[in-house]
């Protein structure tokens, strides 16, 4: 996966938990404490991963926290910053969430090697939506974090279900 991912977990953990922290986490996920990743760089699936069991284990969270924790921080904090362009536009946590696949599209446009995920919608009814999550990573504990982050954003009220390990059912209260 990219880069990127990383490069905002470790942000994350150093603004919230300090440096030496992050590099406690990367010593026990197997990595020198001094490493850096670049945005843009490919990361190895299987390292990230290393990086994220690391980040549940020395901070003591589940991979819900965790997946929660980064979801909140991406979207409210990091992406804002980094992908402000694809925030233009949506004035919802509802148009933020239809528009992920063309956000993803203009992502691998700019860089072929990406591999973001896709998402399937059905309208259950006109307040419900089911999102498949369609990625070889099994990621869907860090969407549904994204998820919750969109609602924060947008200062809007969601209810998040998992429905299975690739379906998420999303209630916009308001």
């Amino acid at each position: 996966m990219k880069g990127v991912i990383a490069t905002c977990l470790g942000e994350l953990i150093s603004v919230k938990f300090g440096k030496d922290k992050w590099e406690e986490i990367l010593e026990s996920a197997g990595l020198p404490r001094r490493t850096s990743f670049l945005a843009t760089e490919d990361v190895d699936d299987a390292a990230t991963m290393r990086v994220v069991a690391s980040v549940c284990k020395v901070m003591g969270m589940s991979m819900t926290q965790a997946a929660d924790a980064f979801g909140e921080y991406w979207f409210n904090v990091y992406a804002p910053r980094v992908y402000k362009v694809y925030y233009v536009g949506k004035n919802s946590a509802r148009e933020m969430l239809l528009a992920l696949n063309h956000i993803h599209k203009s992502v691998v446009n700019h860089s072929p090697d990406a591999r973001p995920p896709r998402f399937e919608y059905e309208w259950k009814d006109d307040r419900t939506l089911i999102m498949k999550y369609q990625s070889g990573r099994g990621l869907i504990d860090f969407f549904i974090g994204i998820v919750r982050g969109v609602g924060t954003y947008y200062n809007e009220k969601l209810s998040i279900a998992k429905l299975t390990d690739n379906k998420v059912e999303i209630q916009f209260l308001g």
